[in-house]
């Protein structure tokens, strides 16, 4: 192997250690090696834009997790989502598609074979061998197919023949500590074991105003063990066994923003993100609790009589977070609501392989579990109870109401106020299990459990000629054990007993739940590659592979689905979980049931032409086709027309390279630069509260240059850069959720007061906004509520907006319309569309530059000290494919330093770190939340500043 820097491609490889002090001559010795095709190789002779950090540039660049990975990545970054997942974009690729069916745009690896809804975003790295980033389409030479490219997480194997193990511990502010530790034993000549482990604890980076305390804390470990055996020379067995746990107070949400609406139509605005709460009025519990439903509602009953005093809050009066007051920072909240935070995965790993002399011949097997159940404060909020006393009085008075009263108000009107929690049975308070408080408590919980496994086979040459090749082949299973997302509130529960009351019980399920209760995916691959030297400097790779995948599921929405006699208790219930996948979907109440199968192949590919034409210079060309399978959307409520199913991602990539080393491994210049084509690309957006996945076209391209420099052994700068640009191609046209009146003068917002959704109303004869308003004002008219209003000048809502019923206008606009309209009326559920022709992709930042400098100075002792600093810079990006303002997430500089001495022969080291050194709260992601949750963003965020000490052994 020819001798090259340090580092390679697109990484530094930098490390706090004396290895820093080598002459040249050794520098072979120090050369990251990388299995990116499948074989070893330095990462300057991989014709492929791949990223490899080795366990030392790990720790010397303070990278202990995936956000932290993305710092100094070219065009790579990363974000929490909403639903305990988590989002590697490359390339302006990422995971925008939200939903059990959904695939990884991004394959994640564990030693090559690819995870399933995995955990390792939530841990802390610990005894890697290496970190692999391929930037790309992958698919001829991984199992698992990906779009936008590979992590590849390569964990340290077992080492023949060697006693050792390290030891090292890390204290920080927040009150934080970590442990990790590794032993290597050898067992005779052939067999070898290996365990590590990890511990972290430590406070939470969020103060609760509430209580004064600290949330979002951590309290996580993890063990792996690896036997290595080698029965003959040519014959390798790995085994591994791995397990993760946490248990805490960790925020799936960092923070809630929202321009607010005083309408309450819309409950957020559509100009910025403001330190502000939305509108409650806008919400499903506004709507569906508020006097004026319940006197539409009871009109022509026994009841009508009572409605006006039965609300919790009037359309047009003060609502829930009337007098809440939002802290302006991000790293403070007020709830009434503790978070709770649990996840586990296991992994269990074989591999072997066995050399034939020209042919090769592994196979790895990977068995995994997963689970993940998680709780917090819906709205991150204290919501107000003032406009609840007069309904409380009232149910606590009237007999009809009584077992209402006695399930949520069981100490009276002025006591505690009880909220469902999470069941599987559908009962909620009024089965006895809630949780009561002195605040209206509203909670969601994401939880789920996976169960996967795979298979893959890989034969490949070593012939002496011109010609190689590769052959695999892949089988891997997921399932389901369920999925589930819950939506509890005190206002549900109070809904749900006084619709019911009048028939002498309560709608069952008083909270929202979307669960999906099996899915199962089955795909296989069967992938290759042909290697052919066309000269001893010019060489060609060509690769075809074929996808199959199959899905099915079995998914149900319910929400005050169906009337339960007050008194009924859990063991005498047949729960409305029970034999519901069974049931027809249009029977009474609101149980949307879905039973699906879908199954997609695709033949995919690449061709590549390296040159290598000096032993220090390589380009190269590529083209390769990426594919992503397409899935099945969750069933909605209310019902709208959107598709069942989306389709599968399909990419063409163009990409040009070059790896250079200049002056004897002194400098180092990498560039690339790349075109996409895509196809369908899968994104969400939520309707009805569940996420519905579209497909839009669009090209990328960009460019990204890398540089080494180390003008002597002792000094070592890197520098990245990378620019990005997304849109989207052709006409595609979606309603906007923020703006259902899609900008127009002449539309009017509906706010939906029997389900919470949004719709618009527009008219046939386009600028005739006075036609619109007439109509829905003599329709509201008929149903005691109030004309269109305006929205704020400064909400950039060019609509009107009212609160309605968008069937009843609807069934009216065929009726009446062209009285206010020659044209007739229209009513658009749930708004205008608009055209994203030339919008830029979400998560995708325009430009990042990065760049590092460490030194090492050693002293005549054999001790070296080296004092590193890093800095990155994450341009503007868009949380939205709708674009605008509101979604923009503006650019963020993080920087990190750390200055490390270092014993003889690195037996010992002692460190002082600062993370974030400029406290930025730094934002990654947004996530737009449901017209009937009133259109707040929850914001996610990197980590406030940390510093500390941290000390370690070897032996």
């Amino acid at each position: 192997m020819r001798k090259s820097l340090l580092l390679a491609a697109t990484a530094i490889s930098a490390v706090a250690s004396p290895a820093w002090a080598q002459v040249e001559d050794d520098v072979d010795d120090n050369v990251i090696i990388v299995t990116a095709q499948r074989q070893a190789q330095s990462l300057q002779e991989v014709p492929i834009a791949v990223s490899a950090f080795d366990a030392q540039a790990l720790e010397a660049q303070q990278i202990e997790n995936a956000s932290d990975l993305q710092l100094t990545l070219p065009n790579v970054s990363f974000t929490k989502s909403n639903f305990t997942a988590s989002s590697f974009t490359i390339r302006g690729i990422g995971d925008l598609c939200v939903g059990v069916t959904c695939d990884s745009a991004t394959a994640i690896h564990l030693n090559d074979a690819p995870l399933f809804n995995t955990r390792l975003f939530e841990t802390e790295y610990f005894d890697l061998e290496r970190v692999e980033v391929l930037r790309g389409p992958q698919g001829t030479l991984f199992g698992r197919n990906a779009t936008s490219g590979v992590v590849n997480v390569v964990t340290a194997k077992p080492e023949l023949g060697e006693f050792k193990g390290s030891v090292e511990g890390q204290f920080g502010n927040f009150e934080s500590y970590q442990v990790k530790a590794m032993v290597n034993v050898p067992i005779g000549d052939s067999l070898a074991f290996r365990a590590a482990g990890f511990y972290q604890n430590r406070d939470g980076y969020t103060k609760n105003l509430f209580d004064d305390s600290r949330i979002d804390g951590r309290d996580m470990y993890a063990v792996r063990g690896s036997i290595k055996w080698e029965p003959t020379p040519d014959t390798t067995v790995d085994l591994m066994a791995y397990y993760f746990r946490e248990d805490d107070d960790r925020l799936r949400i960092q923070k809630q923003l929202c321009q607010r609406d005083p309408t309450g139509v819309l409950g957020c605005l559509n100009n910025r993100l403001d330190f502000d709460k939305n509108n409650t009025n806008a919400n499903f519990t506004g709507v569906l609790g508020s006097s004026e439903f319940f006197a539409i509602t009871f009109a022509g009953t026994p009841l009508a009589g009572l409605a006006p005093s039965l609300g919790l809050n009037s359309l047009y009066g003060p609502d829930g977070h009337a007098n809440f007051d939002e802290p302006d920072n991000v790293r403070e909240v007020r709830t009434d609501f503790t978070p709770e935070y649990f996840t586990d995965e296991l992994q269990l790993q074989a591999h072997i392989e066995h050399d034939f002399g020209p042919i090769q011949v592994s196979v790895t097997g990977l068995y995994q579990e997963t689970a993940v159940d998680s709780r917090q404060d819906y709205n991150l909020s204290i919501l107000g109870r003032d406009t609840y006393v007069t309904a409380l009085n009232t149910i606590s008075a009237v007999p009809t109401f009584a077992p209402v009263a006695a399930a949520i108000i069981p100490n009276g009107p002025a006591g505690q106020l009880c909220t469902s929690d999470t069941d599987t049975i559908g009962l909620g308070s009024y089965g006895g299990n809630r949780i009561c408080a002195d605040t209206p408590i509203s909670l969601d919980r994401s939880n789920q459990d996976n169960t996967s496994w795979s298979i893959e086979g890989i034969v490949s040459s070593d012939f002496d000629g011109p010609f190689n090749f590769l052959l695999g082949g892949i089988y891997a299973e997921n399932n389901l054990g369920q999925n589930s997302y819950y939506v509890n509130a005190f206002a549900i529960d109070y809904i749900v007993g006084v619709l019911g009351a009048a028939n002498g019980g309560f709608l069952a399920t008083p909270y929202f739940r979307n669960n999906t209760r099996e899915f199962e995916l089955e795909s296989y691959g069967i992938f290759g590659e042909v290697y052919f030297d066309i000269s001893d400097e010019l060489k060609f790779t060509g690769g075809l592979r074929y996808n199959n995948d199959k899905k099915f599921v079995e998914a149900r929405s319910t929400l005050a689905s169906f009337l339960v006699p007050f008194g009924q208790t859990a063991d005498a219930f047949e729960s409305p979980f029970v034999g519901l996948f069974d049931a027809d979907p249009g029977t009474p109440g609101n149980q949307i049931v879905q039973q699906r199968n879908v199954a997609f192949d695709e033949i995919t590919g690449r061709a590549v032409l390296d040159w290598q034409f000096t032993p220090d210079n390589l380009i190269y060309l590529s083209y390769s086709r990426g594919y992503k399978s397409g899935g099945i959307n969750p069933p909605l409520q209310p019902i709208f027309a959107v598709p069942e199913s989306f389709g599968s991602e399909q990419i063409d990539a163009f990409e040009i390279g070059s790896k250079n080393t200049f002056a004897g491994g002194a400098f180092q210049l990498n560039a690339t630069a790349f075109y996409y084509k895509y196809k369908d690309l899968q994104l969400s957006r939520i309707i009805a509260r569940t996420a519905v996945n579209d497909t839009v076209d669009a090209d990328i391209y960009g460019a990204e240059i890398e540089a080494i420099v180390r003008p002597d052994p002792d000094w070592l700068i890197n520098m990245g850069f990378s620019y990005l640009k997304s849109k989207v191609k052709g006409d595609q046209f979606f309603s906007n959720p923020r703006d259902p009146g899609g900008g127009r003068a002449d539309a009017v917002i509906i706010k939906d007061i029997t389900n919470g959704a949004n719709c618009a109303v527009v008219p046939g004869t386009a600028g005739n906004a006075a036609g619109t308003n007439a109509f829905v004002n003599a329709i509201n008219g008929g149903l005691g509520l109030q004309p269109t209003t305006a929205f704020p000048a400064d909400g950039n809502i060019a609509s009107t907006g009212a609160f309605g019923i968008c069937s009843a206008l609807e069934a009216q606009a065929a009726a009446i319309g062209a009285g206010f309209d020659p044209a007739g009326i229209q009513v658009l559920s749930p708004g205008v569309q608009v055209n994203l022709r030339g919008n830029d992709l979400p998560q995708a930042p325009n430009v990042k530059v990065s760049a590092g400098v460490q030194y090492t100075h050693n002293f005549d002792s054999g001790w070296t000290l080296v004092p590193r600093v890093d800095i990155a810079y994450t341009g503007d990006q868009t949380g939205s494919i709708f674009n605008g303002n509101v979604n923009k997430i503006e650019g963020f500089t993080q920087a990190n330093a750390s200055l490390q001495l270092n014993g003889n022969d690195d037996k010992w080291f002692v460190r002082a770190f600062v993370q974030n050194i400029f406290n930025s709260n730094s934002i990654t992601g947004q996530y737009l939340t449901d017209a009937s949750s009133g259109l707040f963003t929850n914001i996610f965020t990197l980590d406030p500043r940390r510093y500390g000490i941290g000390a370690g052994i070897k032996f």
